[in-house]
Formats: C-alpha cells, sequence, structure tokens
C-alpha cells in the first residue's frame, strides 16, 4: 500500500474517437488532438495515466487489432478534446499510424481502468524520464500549483528535442541528450541524477523510462542518493526487445 497514492477505479469502454489535428511538437514527437462525444464521460485525474489505443492490423492483414498504452497529455472536457503525444521512436503500429494521422482519421480508445492520485503533501516533485514519459512529465509540470517546486530529468536525442511548459510551478528543467539506440542505457540518467542535489523538506520522485533503466534509476535514488522508497514511483513504460510492454518497478 502506497501512503502517499490513492487510487482510483473506473469502469472502462471503448471510444470511437476523430483527429482534430496532427501537428509534429518536434521532430520526432507528434501531437494529436482527438475529439467525439464518446469523451463526454471521459476521466483522467492521474497525470500519469493510461489510456489503450486500438490500430488496425496493418497492410490491409485481417485480425485482431494491435493495442499500445499511451498518456492523456491534456483533456477539456468542454470542447471534448483529448490529446496525445506519440514518441516516434520505434517503428510499431503507434508511431507508424501518428506519422500519417490526418485530420478526420477514427481511432479508438479505451479507458483509463484506473487512476493513481499523489497527495499534495510534497515540498518538491523530481521527475525523471525519457521521450516515452515526457507525456506525463508535461502534464504534470503543468498541473502542479503556482509555487510548487518541480525539477525535471528528461533524455533525448538532441536539443531539437526538448520541450516547453506552461506552469505556474517553480520549475527547473534538466536535459540529457543520447542517441536513441542508447535509449535503455542507464548511464546517460544515471550520471545526470548523480549531479543533482536534491531540495530540503518532503519530496516526491516519479521516474519512468525503459524498464532497465527506471530500475536502474530507482535503485540510485534509494541507495546513494538516501531517497525513501515509501515517496517515489518507477515504471517501465516500455522493455528492450519486447513490444507493448509497461510495468511498475517493485522491489
Amino acid at each position: 500500500m502506497d501512503p502517499f497514492i490513492t487510487r482510483h477505479r473506473f469502469e472502462t469502454r471503448r471510444r470511437s474517437l476523430t483527429v482534430a489535428s496532427a501537428d509534429h511538437l518536434t521532430p520526432r514527437m507528434v501531437r494529436v488532438t482527438l475529439t467525439g462525444e464518446d469523451l463526454a464521460d471521459f476521466i483522467s485525474p492521474g497525470f500519469d495515466d493510461h489510456v489503450k489505443l486500438f490500430f488496425a492490423p496493418r497492410d490491409g492483414a485481417e485480425g485482431r487489432p494491435e493495442m499500445r498504452d499511451f498518456t492523456p497529455r491534456a483533456f477539456d472536457r468542454a470542447s471534448r478534446r483529448l490529446v496525445i503525444d506519440f514518441a516516434l521512436h520505434e517503428a510499431g503500429p503507434a508511431a507508424a499510424w501518428a506519422r500519417a494521422a490526418r485530420p478526420g482519421a477514427a481511432l479508438s480508445v479505451g479507458g483509463p481502468r484506473g487512476s493513481a492520485v499523489i497527495e499534495p503533501v510534497f515540498d518538491w516533485h523530481l521527475l525523471i524520464g525519457d521521450e516515452t514519459a515526457l507525456p506525463a512529465i508535461g502534464r504534470r509540470v503543468e498541473e502542479l500549483g503556482a509555487g510548487t517546486r518541480v525539477i525535471t530529468l528528461a533524455a533525448v536525442t538532441d536539443a531539437a528535442e526538448e520541450q516547453t511548459f506552461a506552469t505556474r510551478a517553480r520549475h527547473v528543467a534538466h536535459w540529457v541528450h543520447r542517441p536513441a539506440g542508447a535509449a535503455a542505457d542507464p548511464a546517460p540518467l544515471l550520471a545526470a541524477a548523480g549531479g543533482l542535489t536534491l531540495p530540503q523538506g518532503r519530496g516526491f520522485v516519479w521516474i519512468a523510462a525503459e524498464a532497465g533503466v527506471a530500475r536502474a534509476l530507482r535503485d540510485h535514488l534509494r541507495g546513494p542518493m538516501g531517497h525513501p522508497a515509501a515517496q517515489m514511483k518507477a515504471s517501465g513504460y516500455w522493455q528492450q526487445g519486447q513490444a507493448d510492454s509497461h510495468s511498475r518497478i517493485d522491489d
């Protein structure tokens, strides 16, 4: 049981949505805005919630749709608009769909099945991740209240992939550049994390990256940096050599 996290469960159903816009946020990140009346009862209270996206089999093949998990980057119930950011880091069905997405295209979305909401009891937040974690990192930074201290440490391929976030929080961003082919190597983020000085007070650390990278970062924050395990959440958003992998990094 996580003492600082409140968990919520929701009834899930598949929603039929339409692309309102699709634009390159950076050269390797596509932002897709989806719309539809099916969003009238959509709910996503957690910044790292996940929805399931359903992609038709490629090349006209028959069979079940391929599914991938994505973070709702933003949602506006009044306008029935859901924003999903796609990292173009691999040649899977999601990246292929995002590259080709145009207004009017259809996409089915399921979930989220639940949310894990971090209680607002912390003096500061540290968010660490790679490209796949940037939608959750950006959402969290933008949703934190005025004056809240938040540090982000993110690994991307180069300066063109760095993002800016509109926020009232006191945000300090650190970026690590490494080749896309080194995304499963924990060394660049470990070195950068080791150079951080954690603020005074109670802080929450959130980590999401390739499973091995997330585990190495969690162990480093707990061990050499001495951060309490109860004030941390680490997830493997993907796993090298395995498709559609998403897991909580537990002991």
